[in-house]
C-alpha cells in the first residue's frame, strides 16, 4: 500500500531559486541549498529541481552546483536541465541525482529517452512535456520555456516516449503555473489513461485541495508544485513549506499502488 506522492518543483536560475508565472515574470524566492535543507527537516517525499535556463542557452548541466546541492539533500531528487547525452547522466547519477528529467533533448532526438532507459534503467528516466492550449482546445508541447510551439500533440508524444523507456512523465501546464488555480485535469486524465508509467502532475497547484483532485480524479501518482510550497498567504511572501505527515496521512489516504 502507498499513497500518492507530493512534491516540491523548484526552479533554478543564475544557480538561485525563481518562481514563475505562466513560465514568465519569474521571481527570485532563495538559495536552493538552504530550501533543500529546509525540506529534508520537513521528509518531504521527493524533490524535483529544473535549471530552466540550460536546455535554451545550449549548455549542460552545472555539475559543481549540483554536487553541492546533492550533498546537502537527503531526499529523493529529481534533475532536469540540459541532460543531452548519456554521460551527462552519468555525471549526475555519480553525484547523487537519483531520476534525470529529459525535455527539449527527447524533442530534438527522441531516441536518446531509449539510450538512457538502457544504461540506466526506465525508474529513473523522467520524460517532461510542457503542455500549452490553443485556439478551439488544442494542446500543444511547447519548448523554450514555453515560447515555441513545437507541433507535437501531447497524448500521442507520451505514448512515444513511454514506448522508447521513460519510466515516469512529469506533465506540466504552461498555461496554469503559478496560478494556483488548480491542474488541468483533462489532460492529466487523457495521459493516465495512455500510459502505464506514474505520471506526475505540475502546474497550478495552489492547495492540497488541488493536488487530491489530481490524484483522486485523474489518477496520477503524483502532485508536484512550485508555488504552494515556497509561497504563503494572499500576497505571496516567501516561505519554504510543506504539509506535516498527518495532514498528507487524512489528505492521501494509502492505496494499492503499481
Amino acid at each position: 500500500m502507498i499513497r500518492a506522492r507530493i512534491i516540491p518543483c523548484l526552479l533554478l536560475r543564475d544557480r538561485g531559486l525563481v518562481k514563475t508565472r505562466r513560465f514568465r515574470d519569474d521571481r527570485y524566492v532563495g538559495d536552493p541549498i538552504n530550501a533543500v535543507k529546509i525540506f529534508n527537516d520537513k521528509f518531504v517525499d521527493e524533490l524535483i529541481l529544473l535549471d530552466i535556463d540550460a536546455s535554451r542557452d545550449g549548455r549542460g548541466p552545472d555539475f559543481d552546483h549540483l554536487k553541492k546541492i546533492t550533498s546537502e539533500c537527503f531526499i529523493p531528487f529529481c534533475y532536469g536541465g540540459g541532460v543531452r547525452h548519456l554521460e551527462d547522466a552519468r555525471r549526475l547519477f555519480s553525484i547523487g541525482v537519483e531520476k534525470v528529467c529529459v525535455n527539449t533533448a527527447a524533442i530534438h532526438r527522441p531516441e536518446l529517452v531509449r539510450e538512457l532507459a538502457e544504461e540506466f534503467g526506465s525508474q529513473s528516466i523522467v520524460v517532461a512535456l510542457d503542455v500549452k492550449q490553443g485556439f478551439f482546445g488544442s494542446r500543444r508541447v511547447m519548448l523554450n520555456n514555453g515560447t515555441r510551439k513545437t507541433g507535437l500533440d501531447p497524448l500521442r508524444y507520451s505514448e512515444q516516449v513511454v514506448g522508447l523507456g521513460a519510466g515516469e512523465l512529469l506533465i506540466n501546464s504552461v498555461d496554469r503555473d503559478g496560478e494556483m488555480e488548480g491542474y488541468d485535469l483533462p489532460l492529466l486524465t487523457e495521459v493516465v489513461c495512455r500510459v502505464r508509467v506514474p505520471v506526475v502532475a505540475c502546474g497550478g497547484a495552489g492547495s492540497l485541495h488541488h493536488m487530491k483532485a489530481a490524484v483522486e480524479a485523474a489518477g496520477v501518482s503524483a502532485a508536484a508544485a512550485g508555488s504552494l510550497f515556497v509561497f504563503k498567504g494572499a500576497h505571496r511572501a516567501v516561505l519554504i513549506n510543506y504539509p506535516d505527515p498527518q495532514t498528507l496521512r487524512e489528505a492521501f489516504p494509502l492505496h494499492a499502488g503499481s
